[in-house]
């Protein structure tokens, strides 16, 4: 499975507001004796599923059973079978956190990991989930649950405010179809007017093979993120989409890069697990410890590091 992840500075930009859909239904209006009330008017009808539509959703449906079939897309979180020490952690955490999978060329990204700067955010997180019309009500309403208990856990594990709100989001969440993607780019550009046109292709003509993508944003060098969009098709079945959600939203939170070696962790290209793991907590937590600043080298936070490790697994290298 691949999913995207891309970090990228932001050149100064006069900002743009994403303006938020709501529906909005007005109150009755009184009526005059003898006369009979009007109706409501009708539920907009379901969106009818597009042959394309329907293709990714069999297609994934399938990928979804494989998966497990192989005992992959583990929701356990790790157990005994998947012991780490200190010294462990703090490895993984350098070069997840501090490495990027991703640098950007003239022409947009290119997969070629490098060096970085850690990157986090200093301000609330404000997650906005947008829903395209295909995605049947009680799906958004399943969804929109577990996202908002997820953001919780997350804040509570980092201490940093992290919340589902439809108040001035600064990190947008689009559940699309197909065909709703391949339509996103305008809101893509005014969602994060630092987006070239091969970012935004990478979006609306996003191969199978890319099951979820999060673009990060920061303030020019400073490592500060300001900024997020993540895609999720909404033709993925139930734990796919789950999964989707959880490494998208963490990684676009400053865990920017994969390792191979990062087990129990949704950190990690083989698919194992599908969610948040108790590794891939203890990593958000020194990634939003006070000790740690925006911008530092891996040099400088390597210390640090080891020191939070330390602290959480008593020092069981």
């Amino acid at each position: 499975m691949s999913k995207l992840r891309r970090s990228f500075p932001l050149k100064p930009f006069a900002a743009a507001a994403l303006a938020a859909v709501t529906a909005c239904v007005p109150a009755e209006a009184p009526t005059r004796p003898g006369t009979a009330p009007q109706p409501r008017p009708a539920s907009p009808a379901p969106v009818a599923e597009t042959a394309k539509s329907a293709a990714a959703r069999a297609y994934f449906a399938q990928v979804q059973q494989a998966l497990l079939s192989q005992g992959l897309l583990r929701t356990d979180g790790g157990g005994q079978d998947t012991p780490f020490t200190d010294r462990m952690l703090a490895e993984n955490f350098l070069k997840i956190a501090l490495f990027d999978e991703y640098s950007r060329g003239p022409g947009g990204f290119v997969q070629s990991e490098a060096p970085s700067i850690l990157r986090k955010w200093t301000g609330p997180v404000r997650v906005g989930l947008r829903f395209g019309p295909s995605v049947p009500l009680d799906r958004q309403a399943t969804d929109r649950a577990r996202v908002s208990s997820y953001l919780a856990r997350l804040s509570q594990l980092t201490g940093h405010p992290i919340s589902l709100s439809d108040s001035a989001p600064n990190f947008w969440i689009h559940v699309v179809s197909e065909d709703e993607r391949e339509a996103l780019g305008p809101t893509l550009q005014a969602a994060l007017p630092g987006l070239s046109a091969s970012d935004i292709a990478d979006v609306t003509q996003m191969p199978r093979s890319t099951y979820c993508l999060v673009y990060a944003l920061s303030e020019g060098n400073s490592g500060t993120y300001s900024r997020a969009v993540a895609v999720i098709r909404a033709e993925h079945p139930d734990l796919l989409r789950q999964s989707c959600f959880h490494e998208e939203i963490a990684q676009g939170l400053g865990l920017a890069n994969d390792s191979p070696r990062a087990r129990p962790s949704i950190f990690n290209d083989d698919e194992e697990f599908a969610l948040l793991t108790r590794m891939d907590e203890m990593m958000l937590r020194i990634l939003y410890s006070p000790a740690l600043r925006p911008g530092m080298r891996i040099e400088e936070a390597r210390p640090i590091v080891q020191k939070l490790a330390e602290g959480m697994l008593g020092g069981s290298s």
